[in-house]
């Protein structure tokens, strides 16, 4: 091929060129962003224009992160030492820790050594109360040295307020037959013990060859049914909204690995 050709061919190419980034240009100004969306085209040149003059911020469409931030200021020790592994909303709304993971474990260990003597030679079924039996049951379970098996059942008296409201009913009923079996209803929190006193009379009803309870809090502060009998617990809990280790506010908080103390503004606007 001439010279001369060779120039022909690169000036019909670029001309092909610079139609088709015409008729791209014509297509892309054709998405209308009068509903609320951008055109490609606009979110193309505002990335070159932001890119050219080196600016960091964000596009007026894009949406903003709203992550809430950690104020150190008004934390006590306690919280502080825990604040980097929980979300800073949680850790903002938390006044104080009542029992930290390691003072759990040990009272864990304790009350298993305790059960596993008095449960010696026969095998118990642990009934949790869901959700917040969960981390309770199972890591008092992991201690004991007799056969069990796990089992739960549901129940609802919360609602998405700070105290119980006092009507008990059964959500869900346990996997197997309880009769002749040796309970152990496990709680991570009694409080008025109506929850636990219908819990008690539904097994003493299934004819069960005993039937035990086990929680990690008790709040007698708060004990209407002073029939109900704790036979294992852990910690005497004072009169404050507490989360953590099982217990929620609103479905949250539940997981953290141990118990705190729940400011009063994070609730007031509740109650």
């Amino acid at each position: 091929m001439s010279e001369r050709q060779m120039v022909s061919v690169d000036a019909e190419f670029l001309n092909k060129l610079k139609q088709f980034n015409s008729y791209l240009s014509t297509q892309l100004d054709s998405i209308d962003s009068s509903d609320g969306v951008v055109s490609p085209k606009q979110v193309v040149n505002v990335s070159l224009e932001e890119k050219k003059a080196g600016s960091t911020h964000r596009s007026a469409t894009a949406p903003r992160r709203r992550d809430s931030k950690l104020d150190l200021s008004n934390m006590s020790e306690e919280v502080k030492k825990v604040c980097e592994s929980i979300p800073p909303k949680w850790a903002n709304n938390l006044k104080t820790v009542l029992f930290s993971q390691q003072k759990i474990e040990a009272k864990l260990k304790e009350m298993a050594l305790k059960i596993s003597h008095d449960y010696k030679g026969k095998k118990i079924v642990a009934v949790g109360l869901l959700t917040g039996c969960v981390m309770f049951q199972i890591n008092l379970l992991k201690y004991l040295t007799v056969p069990y098996e796990m089992d739960f059942i549901q129940v609802s008296s919360y609602g998405k307020g700070t105290t119980s409201s006092g009507n008990v009913k059964l959500k869900k009923d346990l996997s197997t037959d309880p009769e002749g079996k040796h309970i152990l209803i496990t709680e991570d929190l009694i409080d008025t013990g109506r929850t636990l006193k219908f819990i008690s009379k539904y097994f003493s009803d299934k004819k069960c060859a005993s039937i035990k309870i086990a929680c990690l809090l008790s709040k007698a502060a708060r004990r209407k049914e002073r029939s109900v009998k704790i036979d294992y617990y852990g910690f005497d809990c004072p009169d404050e909204f507490v989360i953590g280790y099982g217990m929620d506010f609103a479905d949250e908080y539940r997981a953290l690995p141990f118990v705190g103390v729940l400011k009063e503004s994070a609730y007031s606007h509740l109650t």
